[in-house]
């Protein structure tokens, strides 16, 4: 376990991946000073409160929903989007919440998603080779020599837009549009013409005729706040550590290091080499921290990291999210499960089905066939249930525009389909409606394992 003394850039000294090559040091460390002025974009309070949220997803009493853009973008930046985004997010929590009778915390990957891990760091586009987009915050898409070159300058927008994002979510989230009465204007367009538009409508309808109740005998929904707005949280990939490091801040209240770059932030798959600088940056912020699991973690290797993290079994402080492939699910998850289990660890088990299900369509696009991605969170379910520990969150990649990215779905997306709308900038996104579809299934699975809980208790009873 880590017993050594933590400071913000204890990080440096450590061997590091996935860290960009700025070639002038002192623009980023000149951009890295004007960052560590910059106002917070979250605080401490909120980070807190995120993390008693999750130790209820912990204890099997809630549910997380966690899901955004793969990476956002400078140039797709917009209140309409971003309205899109949120929307969509509300249907599923509500879905969520209703039909499957769970307390959903809501988190989006949104506010700070702009750096992204590579496989490679070079890139080969016939004879050329140029440096890998790493994200808005990095380089930019383009593939010129000059845009693909890591600018630090691209950091200080990041903030801006974050800050804009920020803003305007805090806005949605509690003047009046998060209030279940807008329950059914939350619909969008290409959804309500859908084969899942008339599920979604009965859950409204359902929830209108409550409210309606609630109204009639005098409760009225208008003066209980948990009705008319809705906690909702940000999270990204702590990947670029500067930027992470000129976030950090002393909590005045606690005297504790936090990231108010976002709520919540994880740890990557590439990233969580135990002795590397990314794993020695989390263990010393106090924010919920998520870690990615893979294929090639071992129980062994994931007690470690936990004991590093969170060495206090703080509840709500370390969320699992497990991505594995829909084909690699039975034969890792149950090994890590059984490994926290038998340590005594209570700890948010999330089901991230998007990263181990990428394919390379016919048509030459990298893409995410709908039917893996359910296969994956069914196999989640499935492990859970039969260990009797709690299935507890979901981690997508998704989006409110009508994109073709993701094949299948109720109302299919062909391979002949995805070059309609294949607006991504770096991984397939679900659309709304298969997204909505997901919330659906996932409801009728945690109506399940709730079932299958209650079941024992019962025929102890008897």
């Amino acid at each position: 376990m880590t017993t050594k003394r933590w400071t913000p850039d204890g990080w440096r000294s450590l061997p590091i991946q996935q860290m960009p090559d700025f070639d002038d040091r002192e623009a980023l460390a000149a951009v890295e000073r004007q960052l560590a002025g910059f106002p917070p974009l979250v605080f401490a309070g909120e980070a807190r409160k995120l993390k008693r949220a999750l130790a209820g997803v912990a204890a099997g009493e809630a549910f997380l929903l966690q899901g955004g853009d793969c990476a956002e973008s400078f140039a797709e930046h917009s209140a309409d989007n971003i309205r899109d985004f949120f929307r969509v997010f509300l249907q599923m929590a509500v879905v969520l919440t209703f039909a499957g009778a769970s307390p959903v915390v809501k988190v989006g990957r949104i506010a700070g998603q702009f750096a992204k891990p590579r496989s490679s760091g070079m890139e080969r586009v016939g004879d050329v080779e140029l440096p890998s987009y790493r994200g808005d915050v990095v380089n930019d898409i383009a593939f010129e020599p000059e845009a693909r070159r890591p600018d630090s300058k691209r950091q200080l927008e990041a903030y801006r837009q974050s800050a804009a994002t920020l803003n305007l979510l805090r806005a949605f989230a509690t003047g009046g549009y998060a209030n279940l009465d807008n329950v059914h204007r939350w619909m969008l367009g290409f959804v309500s013409d859908s084969g899942i538009s008339s599920r979604y409508r009965e859950v409204g309808d359902r929830i209108s005729e409550t409210l309606d109740f609630m109204r009639a005998i005098g409760i009225d929904p208008e003066v209980h706040p948990e009705m008319r707005s809705t906690d909702f949280y940000t999270s990204h990939e702590a990947l670029l550590l500067g930027f992470e490091q000129a976030m950090t801040r002393v909590d005045s209240t606690s005297g504790d290091w936090y990231a108010t770059s976002g709520h919540m932030l994880w740890i990557g798959d590439r990233t969580r080499q135990p002795d590397h600088a990314h794993i020695e940056y989390a263990r010393g912020i106090r924010n919920p921290i998520g870690l990615k699991c893979g294929p090639s973690l071992t129980g062994d290797e994931l007690l470690r990291l936990a004991d590093i993290l969170d060495p206090d079994r703080e509840p709500g402080r370390l969320t699992l999210i497990c991505r594995f492939g829909a084909d690699k699910v039975l034969d890792h998850l149950p090994g890590l499960v059984r490994a926290m289990t038998r340590a005594g660890r209570q700890i948010v088990w999330s089901c991230d089905p998007m990263h181990g299900n990428t394919v390379k369509s016919d048509s030459g696009y990298k893409t995410r066939p709908f039917d893996l991605i359910v296969s994956e969170i069914r196999s989640f379910f499935a492990v859970h249930q039969a260990e009797g520990t709690h299935a507890g969150g979901l981690h997508l990649e998704m989006t409110g525009k009508n994109v073709t990215e993701c094949t299948g779905g109720a109302r299919p997306v062909m391979d002949a389909d995805l070059h309609d709308r294949y607006h991504t900038y770096c991984d397939p996104r679900l659309n709304a409606d298969q997204a909505l579809e997901i919330a659906f299934m996932t409801a009728d699975l945690i109506k399940q394992e709730r079932r299958s809980r209650a079941a024992p208790v019962s025929q102890a009873a008897e």
